[in-house]
C-alpha cells in the first residue's frame, strides 16, 4: 500500500512540513492508495537501478576485510529492498540511506533513488535539505574510501556532487511538470464547475420567465372564472381551455428544465464529459412577439403592440398591431404590402437578440397581469441594425385592482442581469404621467459579421 502526495502539499500550513509524520512518513493523511500499473512499472524500474548501482560497485570492494564486506553486502540488499517503500516514507528513505552511504558504497544507488522521490514528491522546503545532506556526506565518503581511478578527492567530489545535482534537478523537473498538469486540470474542472453553475443560472432565468407568464396566464383565467359564474358557456369553455393549455406548457418547460438540471447533476457530468449535451426546443424570436401579443389579448388584456423593426422582406415596412376588436378576436396587420399581399411578421433581428427582447416584452406584460390587471399596455419595439433595439412597455398605475397574483419580484431583477449581459441596459419604474414604464436597450450589430465578433 502506498500513498501519493499531489500538488496540493503546496498549500499545506506553513508549519505542518515539520511535522514528523510529514517528514518521515507518509504526508500525514493515511490515505493509503493502492499501486497503479504506472506505479509499479516505475518502481520495479527504480529497484533495477538500484541494484546496476550497487553491482557496478562491487568491484571496487575487492580486497576489502571481510566483517566490512558482509556489512556492504547487507546494507546493500536492505536499502535496494526499502527502494520499494520510498512513496510511503520518501524521507525517511532518503535519510537514513544518505547516512548509510558516508560510508557504504554499496548504499548509494538507493540513496539516488531515494534523493528523487523525495525532490518528486515533497515541496523544496523538504527536499532542499535532504539534498544538502546527500552532499555533506560526499566529504567524508571521499575522504574515507578515495578513489585514486579520478585524480584525487577534489575531482571524485565534483564528480559525486554533479550527480547529486543532476538527479536532485531531474526530479524537481518531474514535480513542476506534475504540479503543471494538476493545476491546468484543476483549473479545467473548476471551469466546467463554472459553465454548469452558468446554464443552471441561465435555465433558472428561463424558467422565472417562461413559468411565471404560464402561471399568470393561469390566474388570470381562473380569476375571470370565479368572478363571472354566469358567463356564457362558450366563454367559460373558452377560458377552461385556455387553462388546460397553459398547463400542459408549464408542465412541459418543468419537465424540460428538471430533465437539464439531471443532466448537468449525472455521473457524466461528474466524470467530465464536455459532449454530451441535452438539445434545447426552438426558442421564441421577436418574431413571435405578435403571437404573444394576441395570447395575452385572448386572456382578456388591452395590449397594443407597435413594431418598428426592419422585416426578413429587402423593402418590409413596420408592423403595428392594434387593439383588438370587442370580441377579443383577430389581429389587425397594417399596413399591407403594395402588391396587396399582408406583411409577414418576420424581423431580421438576430436570433439572440430576439429572444431577449421576446423575454423582456413577455415579462413586462406578466408583470402588468399581476400589478395592474385591466389597464391598457402599450408595447413599443423599435430598431435598426447599428442603432440598436429599443423596448417600452407601459402601462397606468392608477387602475382597478383585482385579486393580485403573489410575486417574488425577482423578474426585472432578473430582466436587468439579462439586458446586462447581451451588452444593454434596462430601467423600470414609474413615471411622470402616472405610468410604470419597462424600458430596455439592446445592441443590434450593423451586420451578420460584427456580430459573429
Amino acid at each position: 500500500m502506498t500513498v501519493r502526495s499531489g500538488p496540493a502539499d503546496a498549500g499545506d500550513h506553513e508549519y505542518r512540513w515539520a511535522l514528523p509524520s510529514v517528514l518521515l512518513g507518509d504526508g500525514g493523511d493515511g490515505r493509503p492508495v493502492r499501486r497503479s500499473t504506472r506505479d509499479w512499472i516505475v518502481d520495479t524500474l527504480m529497484f533495477v537501478l538500484a541494484c546496476l548501482v550497487a553491482l557496478l560497485t562491487v568491484e571496487e570492494m575487492r580486497g576489502q576485510p571481510e566483517p566490512l564486506l558482509a556489512v556492504e553486502q547487507v546494507t546493500g540488499v536492505l536499502s535496494c529492498a526499502a527502494v520499494w517503500l520510498r512513496r510511503r516514507w520518501p524521507v525517511a528513505l532518503a535519510v537514513v540511506t544518505t547516512v548509510a552511504s558516508t560510508y557504504l558504497e554499496l548504499v548509494g544507488g538507493a540513496a539516488l533513488v531515494g534523493l528523487f522521490t523525495v525532490a518528486v514528491h515533497r515541496p523544496f522546503r523538504v527536499s532542499g535539505p535532504v539534498a544538502l545532506l546527500n552532499l555533506a556526506t560526499l566529504v567524508p565518503f571521499v575522504l574515507l574510501r578515495p578513489d585514486n581511478t579520478l585524480g584525487g578527492p577534489m575531482p571524485a567530489m565534483a564528480l559525486g556532487a554533479a550527480i547529486l545535482l543532476a538527479v536532485f534537478a531531474w526530479g524537481i523537473v518531474v514535480r513542476a511538470r506534475r504540479q503543471l498538469v494538476w493545476s491546468l486540470r484543476q483549473r479545467a474542472l473548476t471551469a466546467a464547475g463554472e459553465a454548469r453553475r452558468l446554464e443552471r443560472e441561465r435555465i433558472a432565468r428561463e424558467m422565472h420567465d417562461v413559468l411565471a407568464h404560464r402561471l399568470s396566464m393561469l390566474s388570470l383565467h381562473a380569476g375571470a372564472l370565479e368572478f363571472r359564474p354566469d358567463a356564457p358557456v362558450e366563454e367559460i369553455a373558452r377560458a377552461a381551455g385556455a387553462i388546460r393549455a397553459n398547463a400542459h406548457l408549464a408542465l412541459r418547460d418543468l419537465r424540460e428544465v428538471i430533465g437539464v438540471l439531471r443532466h448537468t447533476g449525472s455521473a457524466a457530468d461528474a466524470a467530465g464529459d464536455e459532449d454530451e449535451t441535452v438539445p434545447d426546443r426552438p426558442q421564441p424570436t421577436l418574431a413571435d412577439v405578435p403571437a404573444l401579443v394576441e395570447e395575452c389579448r385572448q386572456a382578456g388584456m388591452d395590449v397594443r403592440l407597435d413594431l418598428d423593426v426592419p422585416s426578413a422582406a429587402p423593402d418590409g415596412p413596420g408592423v403595428e398591431i392594434a387593439p383588438a376588436a370587442p370580441d377579443g378576436l383577430g389581429v389587425e396587420i397594417a399596413p399591407a404590402a403594395p402588391d396587396g399581399l399582408g406583411v409577414e411578421v418576420a424581423p431580421a433581428a438576430p436570433d439572440g437578440l430576439g429572444r431577449n427582447a421576446y423575454r423582456i416584452v413577455q415579462e413586462a406584460l406578466t408583470n402588468a397581469r399581476k400589478h395592474a390587471q385591466g389597464a391598457p399596455v402599450t408595447v413599443t419595439v423599435s430598431g435598426a441594425p447599428g442603432t440598436g433595439l429599443s423596448v417600452e412597455v407601459r402601462n397606468p398605475l392608477a387602475v382597478r385592482q383585482g385579486a393580485r397574483v403573489p410575486g417574488a419580484g425577482a423578474g426585472l431583477i432578473g430582466l436587468t442581469e439579462r439586458a446586462e449581459l447581451a451588452g444593454g441596459s434596462l430601467g423600470h419604474g414609474p413615471t411622470a404621467e402616472g405610468d410604470f414604464l419597462v424600458r430596455a436597450w439592446l445592441p443590434w450589430p450593423a451586420d451578420r459579421d460584427e456580430e459573429e465578433r
